[in-house]
């Protein structure tokens, strides 16, 4: 199942106010571009790990897993459900 619309939602409220959705390519490159700093993607990992019950481990912080919208979706896809 893909993430890609609820994922685009939360990256243009947090990090591209007032852009429409269609202006976000799933696959544009988000950390290069300079939409998401540092901070934006610990943000980020914290809302994906509540938002979709992951664990996020050290293994898993290769900021290719965050580079786009539809790297997260991916990530999400293969992810471990986090321990109750």
């Amino acid at each position: 199942m893909s993430h890609v619309d609820t994922i685009k939602t939360f990256v243009i409220a947090e990090f591209l106010p007032g852009t429409a959705p269609a202006e976000l390519a799933a696959d544009h490159d988000l950390l290069n571009d300079g939409v998401i700093d540092s901070l934006g993607v610990l943000k980020l990992i914290a809302w994906v790990e509540d938002r979709f019950e992951v664990a996020v481990g050290d293994a898993d912080l290769d900021p290719n897993n965050f580079r786009s919208v539809e790297a997260i979706d991916a990530f999400i896809a293969g992810a471990r459900p986090a321990a109750a």
